[in-house]
């Protein structure tokens, strides 16, 4: 992931954060960014960090074989590990559009975004002289906020 996935039309303000090969699922993110994607920044925020507390779960929709169904949700989880890095570049993201001078109130998820970073590769001693490959996947996120415009009257 060189740059940013998303290209900001002339004139529109953005404010953009990305979070380049954090340690975590590239799974788990997925799901995680469909859960926040779409939503005010304020609920977005909210909803991480009740996760992060294991109050409430992520509704995991793709990849969700074998995932017990939670209350009000359906088949989820509790991903603590990534909703901290995306709450991370989630407020990274808020204080640029602060920076930027937009209303910070008003702002929406508008593209949460992830691919899979590079594999980190190492190896695990084992008995009798022997490793074991390890391999550490890593993941890119992108977060995008965006003021909706003012509905015509």
């Amino acid at each position: 992931m060189k740059g940013y996935t998303y290209r900001a039309q002339p004139g529109v303000s953005v404010a953009r954060a990305r979070g380049v090969e954090i340690p975590m699922s590239p799974k788990k993110t997925y799901e995680v960014l469909n859960a926040i994607r779409g939503l005010p920044v304020d609920r977005a925020q909210a909803f991480l960090e009740e996760v992060v507390a294991l109050r409430r779960a992520v509704p995991f929709r793709r990849y969700n074989q074998e995932t017990s169904h939670k209350k009000g949700t359906g088949p989820g989880r509790y991903p603590k590990k990534v909703a901290q890095n995306v709450l991370q570049v989630l407020t990274s993201a808020r204080e640029n559009a602060e920076y930027e001078g937009l209303d910070t109130d008003r702002l929406v998820v508008a593209v949460a975004a992830s691919a899979r970073g590079r594999i980190r590769k190492a190896n695990m001693p084992r008995a009798h002289g022997r490793a074991t490959a390890w391999h550490e996947q890593t993941t890119n996120v992108e977060i995008v906020l965006l003021e909706p415009k003012e509905k015509a009257a």
